[in-house]
């Protein structure tokens, strides 16, 4: 009888046969290293496979953005002209920064429904500082924001200390700050605000190196060269560490896609009186806050907190105090943006903080990209978020609609951002990447 060799276990050099020696490991690739190997199709695919799994991104927004800039431009000439672009510029940075602000706090999946009535409350001290009490008005501005993030941080020790949810806290400080600004404001009402110090740098006459046209090609030459420095930087870190790295081609033309939207609105800006000063002083917040919540341990355990609190705890994180800093950056934001408010009409009245101020700040955060399931977004989307807002409000002006209008498709749009996030977080979970 004769046996067959095939299957007969062969023991090899240590005396272990060799049907039972493991295959080789084969080292694991990272797919955006296998991707970018690809070129042009790898990241197309790469596209395609974040649509299908629900990663959408600033997507929606943008195409959103380019729709009504269509149809308004397609209705009234005047809505692409450069002042009505100035006007929208500038008129978004006030609820622009009290969006950045709860865009923190949406990060850990809460609201903060006082910070209308922060931002009203501060343009009504900040009146009796300087002009009541003649402080100096940037002692006094600075006064304005540190009550506005000592306001936040004290309703953040209801919600992380004592246990009242963030809704119910906020609610009762929207009631009593607004009583608080009209306590302060007392029987005038109303308070002017000189042109001089913050009011005037933040006013609507007011531009970035005013009456020199190179001002806004100066901010779009620092913008592409930050982000041309940043990216080298950041890939010859990845390279030493061997972790993935965005090729140079890639940086390249991130770099100049940047350059030619930065340099096209700098060029549409300088057609009519330059870049607001509001604005640099917003785009500069959000430049400060993204490199925060990215590139800091703070801003990676804001993010951790959103995504998991039990987790979160078990990664060793201050669960209370994230939620009280957070809390009181947005109070402070809120108290930022109620100057910027201010300064639109040099005034501070019993009007600041009320109306649809807080629904117009919260749609901005969320229309933009921020999740209101906490743990996703960043604070672009309030610039984001804010020129679709801003844009609808204008463009409906110029054509003018009733206010009504304007809120009837402001809350569609909102609907829709809400409806578009629920939908792409429910797609990721099936496939699973939530």
């Amino acid at each position: 009888m004769t046996s067959d060799k095939s299957t007969i276990d062969t023991p090899n050099a240590d005396g272990v046969p060799a049907d039972d020696v493991p295959p080789p490991a084969v080292e694991a690739l990272d797919p955006r290293l296998l991707i970018r190997e690809e070129g042009l199709k790898g990241y197309l695919i790469e596209f395609k496979r974040k649509m299908r799994g629900g990663e959408l991104g600033s997507l929606p927004v943008v195409v959103a953005l380019i729709i009504i800039w269509t149809i308004f431009q397609l209705k009234d000439s005047l809505f692409l002209s450069s002042t009505n672009m100035v006007n929208i510029s500038y008129f978004l940075a006030g609820t622009g920064m009290i969006a950045v602000g709860l865009v923190f706090v949406l990060l850990l999946g809460e609201i903060d429904l006082s910070v209308a009535s922060v931002s009203g409350l501060a343009s009504a001290l900040f009146a009796v500082f300087a002009t009541t009490h003649g402080i100096n008005t940037w002692l006094a501005a600075l006064l304005t924001v540190g009550i506005g993030a000592g306001i936040g941080a004290f309703q953040g020790f209801f919600f992380a200390k004592i246990g009242v949810p963030a809704f119910v806290v906020t609610l009762a400080g929207n009631l009593g700050w607004n009583g608080l600004m009209l306590w302060v404001l007392g029987d005038t009402g109303s308070l002017s605000l000189s042109d001089n110090g913050p009011m005037h740098l933040l006013g609507q006459r007011s531009f970035f190196m005013d009456q020199d046209i190179a001002g806004a090609y100066i901010l779009a030459t620092l913008a592409v060269a930050a982000l041309l420095i940043g990216s080298l930087i950041d890939q010859s870190r990845r390279r030493k560490v061997g972790v993935p790295f965005r090729a140079t081609s890639e940086i390249v033309l991130r770099v100049a896609v940047l350059a030619v939207v930065s340099y096209a609105v700098a060029y549409v800006l300088n057609k009519s009186d330059g870049v607001p000063n509001a604005l640099v002083i917003f785009l500069a917040a959000l430049i400060i806050c993204d490199f925060v919540l990215r590139r800091t341990t703070f801003g990676r355990k804001v993010f951790a907190v959103g995504g998991s609190i039990e987790g979160a705890r078990r990664a060793g994180i201050n669960v209370a105090l994230i939620r009280i800093v957070v809390f009181a950056i947005s109070g402070g934001f809120a108290a930022l943006g109620g100057l910027f408010l201010a300064a639109q009409t040099y005034t501070a009245t019993l009007g600041a903080g009320t109306g649809q101020l807080l629904m117009l700040a919260i749609a901005a955060a969320v229309i933009g990209g921020t999740s209101l399931f906490g743990g996703r977004g960043n604070v672009w989307s309030a610039l984001l978020g804010m020129l679709v807002i801003q844009s609808i409000q204008t463009g409906l002006d110029l054509l003018n609609m009733n206010t009504s209008i304007q809120y009837m498709i402001t809350g569609a749009v909102l609907l829709a951002a809400v409806v578009v996030d629920s939908v792409s977080r429910r797609t990721q979970r099936s496939s699973g990447r939530a």
